[in-house]
């Protein structure tokens, strides 16, 4: 059993913090974090993005800029403490040594503890099967990058804290490869499209992503590999890793992925009911990255999830 932090809400803290002229042309996440003791920068920005700070009743994004006079409203989450607790669940590993593991993560599996699912995560299936790995108090041990829960594939997960850190660089600058399969609704007109439209955290919904012209850089090449009646099958080449980046750029030109119950639209829902589909039709395909220590360029492959293998071959036999 790892005893660690985690921020799970079981009730708030509410802070109402005014700006002053002192503040005037802070972002909003400096002037939360300068205000509010022991309290980071990042976590003000998580806490932005997650809705729980307003401005004169509004929710801002963390850029915006403090003027006099404004009230902020802060519900910092109590911090509570999380059991991490090994668990032995199998995992399909693709490749391990003294740094590295590289995993086939099945859909289905939520990639770290958080509130609502603290146990059944790939965190506790990697502490059961790598008790030496790296924990530093953290509720994410080794995790330098996720999946989303229903997306199926190859990850990468670091051991120690070398690995780790060797690994976040290379994401930084944008040397790790990453390719995914999608099924989407529509047949594309064109072989191959590249969109490249900025991302954001939505307005309104702030579970949800959204294309924002005041977002980050998003840039995301889709090949057709296959057309199959209503749907295409897409090679995809993710330049950029924004949260949800190919649901979201897919949705955007009006060819959801099938399956995806928060981009899709009124005809992937009825693909996706009609072909029995219960999860979004993504799987991680590919990962390249220089091994941790030794600096090999090495890419791994993950075999198509079982029922995205099946829905495929039933649209190949039934496609005229």
């Amino acid at each position: 059993m790892y005893g660690v932090e985690d921020q799970a809400t079981r009730s708030a803290q509410r802070h109402e913090l005014l700006a002053s002229d002192k503040h005037t042309g802070l972002r909003l996440d400096q002037f939360i974090a300068m205000s509010i003791d022991n309290l980071s920068r990042s976590y003000a920005q998580s806490m932005i993005d997650g809705g729980g700070v307003t401005v004169d009743g509004t929710i801002r994004k963390a850029s915006f800029k403090m003027t006099h006079g404004e009230l902020v409203i802060v519900d910092v989450p109590e911090t509570v403490p999380m059991e991490l607790e090994p668990e032995a669940i199998p995992l399909d590993i693709l490749y391990e040594d003294d740094n590295v593991i590289v995993i086939n993560k099945p859909a289905g599996m939520v990639v770290h503890p958080a509130p609502g699912h603290p146990t059944g995560t790939l965190v506790n299936a990697l502490l059961h099967h790598a008790p030496d790995i790296s924990i530093a108090g953290s509720t994410r041990p080794g995790i330098v990058h996720r999946l989303d829960k229903d997306t199926s594939g190859v990850m990468v997960v670091a051991r120690n804290d070398l690995a780790s850190q060797s690994l976040v660089e290379q994401w930084g600058q944008g040397r790790v490869r990453k390719r995914y399969v999608a099924l989407v609704a529509g047949r594309l007109a064109e072989e191959e499209a590249i969109i490249d439209v900025p991302i954001a955290r939505h307005r309104v919904d702030r579970k949800k992503m959204a294309v924002d012209r005041e977002g980050k850089a998003a840039v995301t090449q889709a090949s057709v590999m296959a057309r199959f009646g209503e749907t295409s099958l897409l090679d995809v080449d993710l330049r950029t890793g924004r949260t949800h980046q190919i649901r979201v750029h897919v949705a955007y030109i009006r060819h959801p992925v099938i399956g995806d119950a928060v981009y899709g639209s009124g005809t992937s829902v009825r693909i996706a009911s009609e072909l029995g589909v219960k999860r979004q039709m993504l799987h991680a395909r590919s990962l390249g990255f220089a091994l941790p220590g030794s600096g090999e360029g090495l890419e791994f492959v993950a075999p198509l999830a079982p029922d995205m293998e099946h829905v495929i071959e039933r649209l190949q036999r039934e496609e005229p």
